[in-house]
């Protein structure tokens, strides 16, 4: 495998002239060299990193063709044994290979040392290994009994099938984690997979394709890994009348085309979508510990997280007490190199996409929100600092559209019931956070509706864990017994008893 520390990153001088790929495509059992390329930039510094091979529509095709002989012509779907082997030496290639595959997570994602121990790398590598465990005791098959008819015993029972070929697209902001929680279920399953890698992060997911074609016995087409710019990769695969499945992760407006281009053929679609999350400090709560929490967890990889509480309800007699707390948190932020292990909050993805969280805090400024720290932009690479504002309107852009930025708006509210409806007043349902009497605030967080809770700083993040959203926020789980279920099918088989 290429060492992560070949790439520069630093000194744009320093990369070289030629826009060959620093890695390679995985179609067919192939890791393919291509002409067209395109660059990853270094986030921290605004430095090219490396080069991606830049996929058309024919490598999609291609790519999904060899899923579809895969699925068809081996025995992938129906050897578990195999599975399990193939598994159990991916999560082997992924813990022997992990300091290259931090390096590179580092250097392209933006991520902290510390992130990489957690939700950046770790945890993803252990969702391999739970799904090669599962696999070994998850009932594949369901008796149903006789029931009597036409004056006959007929026995029945259920199956469960590999749904077929699946199309995975991930985002940028968890590569690692949001590209093996895909791969796991669907290799468990006894699904083939295409991956498709986000534009801002290729080559961290084609370091993924490598270990598999080098160090795994998975046959060849059962994984293909693509990188690309052109967004009709992407649309070639969801279109494809060979996939059978489409799994997602993104922002809501994206999911709703993909969504919309799947129903052509009906594919079975699942999409972890948006968020715009809310912590709820109860009067009961204690308020250091929470705006510890939320300060902290905001500022987590530069607020580019779909389940971060980027909302804070405070009661109003509380307000400005509250407010202060997550200010002074804020000031402790240590931003700046994420290589250095002291930084707690690295950059944002890009140029572009710090553009768009400054926009979105001016605006809301213009719109009557008070800026009581943060937002300014650091330069060089794509920094910018934790943000807080206070007099938010509930209804305005900054409470109801996913930023993706360090940025927390504060919201007062006059009781428990007004706590709720604001909370709920939202398209999106992905995450939740309450702080309060344990009996209070459970009964609080029951009353959301929202995928996934944490009540006084739990954490419920865990391979084993389904996760996933209510309303705009997705379709399906992820992870735990329930990400499984979403790559299989169930047969219903009955037969007459022999008298």
């Amino acid at each position: 495998m290429q060492e992560a520390t070949t790439f520069p990153g630093a000194d744009p001088a320093a990369q070289p002239a030629a826009t060959k790929a620093d890695r390679r495509m995985l179609v067919g059992g192939r890791l393919l060299e291509t002409s067209r390329t395109f660059p990853s930039l270094n986030p921290a510094t605004g430095a090219v990193l490396g080069h991606a091979p830049d996929a058309t529509v024919a490598d999609a095709e291609a790519a999904v063709a060899a899923a579809r002989r895969a699925f068809d012509e081996t025995s992938w779907a129906t050897d578990a044994q195999l599975r399990i082997r193939c598994l159990e030496q991916f999560h082997q290639a992924l813990v022997d290979h992990r300091d290259e595959l931090a390096d590179l997570t580092i250097a392209e994602v933006g991520a902290t040392p510390a992130l990489c121990t957690g939700a950046q790398l770790d945890q993803p590598i252990e969702i391999v290994r739970y799904y090669a465990d599962l696999l070994k005791s998850y009932p594949m098959t369901e008796d149903l009994g006789n029931i009597e008819s036409r004056g006959m015993q007929h026995h029945r029972w259920v199956e469960k099938e590999a749904a077929g070929v699946v199309a995975a697209i991930i985002a940028y902001n968890y590569p690692n984690q949001l590209a093996l929680a895909k791969l796991g279920p669907a290799l468990a399953a006894g699904c083939t997979v295409v991956l498709k890698a986000a534009p801002d992060t290729p080559l961290i997911t084609l370091a993924l394709g490598e270990l598999i074609a080098n160090h795994t016995d998975i046959p060849a087409g059962v994984v293909n890994v693509l990188s690309g710019a052109d967004p009709e990769v992407g649309a070639a695969l969801t279109t494809s009348a060979d996939v059978d499945m489409v799994t997602f992760t993104g922002s809501t407006p994206t999911g709703r085309r993909i969504m919309a281009a799947a129903s052509e053929t009906l594919k079975r679609v699942f999409l972890e979508l948006g968020g715009k999350s809310a912590a709820i400090v109860l009067d009961d709560g204690d308020f250091n510990t929470a705006a510890l929490f939320t300060a902290f967890s905001m500022v987590t990889h530069a607020g580019q997280g779909c389940a971060l509480t980027s909302r804070l309800l405070v009661p109003r007699k509380h307000h400005d007490e509250i407010v202060e707390l997550v200010k002074n948190n804020f000031g402790l932020v240590r931003y700046g190199d994420p290589a250095d292990p002291a930084t707690y909050m690295g950059p944002l993805i890009s140029e572009k996409q710090r553009d768009k969280v400054d926009g979105m805090v001016k605006r809301a400024v213009e719109a009557g929100a008070t800026l009581v720290t943060g937002g300014q932009k650091v330069d060089p690479g794509f920094f910018y600092t934790p943000t807080l504002l206070t007099d938010v309107d509930p209804d305005s852009e900054i409470a109801q559209e996913e930023v993706f930025g360090p940025v927390l708006a504060v919201i007062a509210y006059e009781d428990d019931d007004d706590a709720v409806r604001i909370a709920n007043n939202s398209i999106y349902g992905l995450s939740g956070a309450v702080f309060g009497s344990r009996d209070r605030a459970l009964g609080v967080a029951r009353r959301i509706r929202t995928g996934t809770f944490s009540i006084n700083g739990g954490n419920y993040f865990s391979p084993d864990s389904p996760f996933g959203g209510y309303k705009q926020s997705g379709i399906g789980r992820e992870m735990g017994t329930a990400g499984l279920e979403e790559f299989l099918e169930s047969k219903t088989f009955a037969t007459v008893v022999d008298r």
